[in-house]
This record gives structure tokens, C-alpha cells and sequence, in this order.
């Protein structure tokens, strides 16, 4: 099972995510989005396509831009559209 915690609070937990490139991605369903602020950010990964971030805000404190997905990701990474991976503080375990 793996979990994804900020500041003392869980984030995430699966035991259904998929590894890609060493990241976890959670399922949409095993993430607590009232945690999640939207960012304007964005990036674009040639293989995975445009991610979209979002701030990680928990315990009185923010991981800016410390959550990703892919809402519409390439078809070579079609398994992990819409999942969403952490960093910038967000401690993920398995």
C-alpha cells in the first residue's frame, strides 16, 4: 500500500498505483482533493504529454505545486491519465 503524506496528513493511499519513472500515481478516487489547491502551472513531458499541478495545502502549511497529473496524457501513458503523483515535500511510502 502507498501513501503519500504532508505535514502529518495523509494525502493518498492505494494499493492500486502505477510506477512510473520512480513516482507513484495515485488513483483519482484514493486522493483527498479537499487537500488540493489548483495551480496555474504546467509542464510538458514529450512521452507523457501536458501535466497540470496542484499546491499541496495541509497541517497550516503548502507544497506549492507539490502535486501532478496528467488529465489528458499521450497514449503511451494512457494508464496514468487523470493520477496524480507528489514531491516537494509530499513524502510517498510503500
Amino acid at each position: 500500500m502507498a501513501k503519500a503524506t504532508f505535514n502529518g496528513e495523509t494525502i493518498a493511499e492505494s494499493s492500486e498505483t502505477i510506477v512510473v519513472e520512480g513516482n507513484h500515481y495515485f488513483p483519482p478516487g484514493s486522493v483527498n482533493a479537499d487537500l488540493l489547491v489548483d495551480s496555474s502551472t504546467h509542464t510538458v513531458c514529450p512521452w507523457k504529454g501536458t501535466a497540470s499541478y496542484k499546491t499541496v495545502r495541509a497541517g497550516g502549511s503548502e507544497a506549492v505545486d507539490g502535486a501532478w497529473y496528467y488529465p489528458e496524457a499521450k497514449p503511451e501513458a494512457a494508464q496514468i491519465a487523470g493520477y496524480y503523483a507528489f514531491w516537494k515535500g509530499v513524502t510517498v511510502t510503500d
